[in-house]
Order: structure tokens, then sequence, then C-alpha cells
């Protein structure tokens, strides 16, 4: 009998699953249930991108691409964070087309993390990013922002946690779970800092088309910062292109050149059929993306309206789409007021403690859902509320 305990490695063993998903698996489970936990937009893709897709395939054109993505794509990108974000990137040295922005961010950490070296990750966040620091032997170092702060990283929070070990910061922005949202007056102070120092920055910017109200800025934008940042972005969100699993990473040269060998050995290239969509999605495919967001603006108003409303205190994020009001009057733990509205009243939103320490006594709630399943459940989470003052 072959004991898989002491064949899988401890710190394999010791990463917590997805808390995203394991509140999503609970509500896929029981009937009636609306869910407003996934991040997933509820938009088709658009479709001239699906059309290309389509023609992609009825032309044969399904072999593997450069290990870098098609060149076509990595100059699409490079136009667009340049006319978008007065960003210029060299495609053919300066840029890996990733499956997701996920693959992205893993080979940024593995790429520069050596055993022991601390990565400062601005919290609440996503879940991925201290699980592969952990696996790629690093220390996650976690930076908690506070709601009277906006959920934005201050300098002041930033330098308390810089020691020799620092290798890494991780700024998520716009925010998944807060929305929150650095503006440039917000990322200059952080710049200061950083330039003093030689941290390299991951810069996960996959909402970077969802703001409202003004344009977002990318920190490498900033004087002195291109040299010391990796842009993480993607096609998942902006353009409703999830399952198509496409994003990239732009960064120096010096340092995209060892991600593309990870690259290389662990996936090769990504979906070809993907990448050439992608390129539609680039070229012609802004008004789209505009008019998703703002739905989405629709939709915050409401959940934010909705919240307040309720008694719930709720922050205003300005990007992303997700809601992430504080649940602390109820006396309940993030696992409990979900775990309890998920069985007794039929919704699903994901408990703030999965995104870090800092998330407890909040919930998130995703609006990447239609307006008539926003209302129905506000309705029942007020119901929910009713409850538990009897």
């Amino acid at each position: 009998m072959i004991d898989y305990d002491k064949i899988i490695p401890d710190v394999v063993k010791g990463i917590k699953p997805s808390g995203i998903r394991r509140f999503f698996d609970i509500a896929s489970e029981l009937e009636g249930v609306i869910s407003l936990g996934v991040g997933e937009p509820d938009f088709p893709t658009p479709w001239a991108v699906r059309k290309t897709a389509i023609k992609t395939l009825e032309k044969g054109k399904t072999v593997y691409t450069a290990n870098s993505g098609l060149i076509e794509l990595r100059q699409a990108i490079s136009a667009y964070l340049n006319r978008r974000f007065k960003l210029e990137y060299n495609p053919k040295n300066e840029m890996i087309v990733t499956v997701g922005g996920s693959e992205a961010i893993d080979l940024g950490i593995r790429a520069l993390i050596r055993p022991g070296d601390e990565v400062l990750i601005v919290e609440p966040c996503f879940v991925c990013y201290g699980p592969l620091v952990e696996l790629a032997g690093g220390i996650p170092v976690p930076i908690e922002t506070k709601e009277e702060d906006n959920f934005k990283l201050t300098a002041k929070a930033l330098k308390e946690k810089i020691t020799e070990k620092t290798k890494v910061l991780i700024l998520p922005y716009p925010n998944n779970p807060t929305g929150a949202v650095m503006k440039r007056e917000d990322l200059e102070p952080i710049a200061e800092v950083l330039r003093e120092t030689n941290i390299i920055v991951i810069s996960d910017e996959i909402y970077c088309e969802l703001t409202y109200g003004f344009e977002h800025t990318s920190i490498a934008a900033l004087d002195g910062m291109r040299e010391r940042t990796l842009l993480i972005n993607g096609f998942s969100k902006s353009y409703a292109m999830t399952g198509w699993r496409l994003g990239y990473v732009a960064g120096p040269a010096p340092i995209i050149s060892q991600m593309l060998k990870l690259h290389q050995y662990a996936i090769m290239c990504s979906p070809t059929v993907s990448q050439y969509a992608a390129i539609t999605a680039l070229n012609e495919c802004d008004d789209e993306v505009k008019k998703m967001a703002a739905e989405y603006d629709l939709r915050r108003k409401l959940c934010v309206d909705g919240f307040n409303r309720m008694g719930l205190s709720c922050f205003n994020p300005e990007g992303a789409f997700y809601v992430f009001p504080s649940i602390k009057s109820t006396g309940l733990s993030s696992e409990e007021f979900c775990t309890r509205l998920v069985n007794e009243y039929k919704v699903a939103v994901v408990p703030g403690n999965a995104f870090g320490k800092s998330g407890e006594g909040y919930v998130r709630v995703s609006y990447a859902y239609s307006i008539k399943h926003i209302i129905e459940a506000l309705k029942r989470i007020e119901m929910f509320l009713d409850s538990l003052k009897k």
C-alpha cells in the first residue's frame, strides 16, 4: 500500500483550497441558489471575437505558435498599452502571451523568488498570490489595507513591511475583492518608496478597463517604475473571455527572458485560436468594453445602495465588479454569515477571509450578474438580516 501522505510534499499539503471555489461548489449542489460568488462576466464574448475564432478553426490555424505568442498579437498588445496607458514595450523581447493572467503571475513569482525571499502582498486580494509564493519557496508577507483608507496601499504601511529580504511587491489594483483603485496620486508615494530599493512590482491590472469615472493608471507609467515592474493583464474580465484562457505579461527584457524559459517548459504556447481571437478583441472591441463597463456601473450603484439601505456598511468601489460590504454588525464571522446565507436563503457570496485575514468581517459580492438576479439576491439577503434580529 502506497503511503501518499509521505509522497506529497508538505508545502503542497499545507495549501488550502480556494475559498471562492468552495462556496461555488456548495451553491452548485443546492437547488434554487442565486450565486453572486464567482467573478465571471455574464456577457457573451463579443461576436467579432467569436467570429474570428470560427474563421481561424475553418482555416485550420491550430498549430503551435511562437513560445512568446503570435507576433501579431504581441504587436497588438504593445499598441494597446501605448494607446491606453502611454506605455511602450517591445513586442519581440518584453512580452509573453500566457494562459490567463494567472500563469503570468506564477511565472513572475518563480522567475524572481529564491527560497526565503519575502514577497509583500497587498490584502485583501485574489486568492492565488500567497500559495504561488509558498510553492516557489518564498515567504508571503501580507500588508493589510483598511476601509478607512479606501482599501488603498499607503506608503507608511509599505515602509513598515520592507526588510532586507523583501524581493517583490504584488500590487493588485483595481482590486479583487474590494473594488478599490489606486489613482496616480495614490501611486506616486508608493513609487517614491520603491525607487530607493531593488524591489520588483508584480502589478496585476486585469481589471484595468473596469474603472468608474476616471482612467486607470499603471504604476509602470510613473518615472523610474517601468524598469522595476511586471505588468500583468489579460482578456478574461474586460472582454468577457474567461474560458479562452489568455493573458500576458510585459516587463524588462532580462526578467521576461527568464520567465519565457519557464513558460517554454511548462506550457509551450497559449491556445492558438484564442490568440487570433484576442487580436480582434484589441483592435475592434473598444466600444463593446465600454458598454459592458457602463452596465457594470449601474449594477455597482444598485449593490452599494442596497447594502447600505439594509444596514450593511458598504465601501463604494471604483473598479472591478465586486462590492465588499461589512457584516461585522451581525456578530457573525464571514464564514458563518456565508454558510447560513446559502443554506437558509439560497444566496451564495464569498467570505472575506478567503482573501486574507484582513478580509474577516466582510463578504465579497460579485455584480457580474444580471440586474434581475442582483435584485432578488438583495431581497433574500435583507430577509436573512431580518431573521437575525428576531
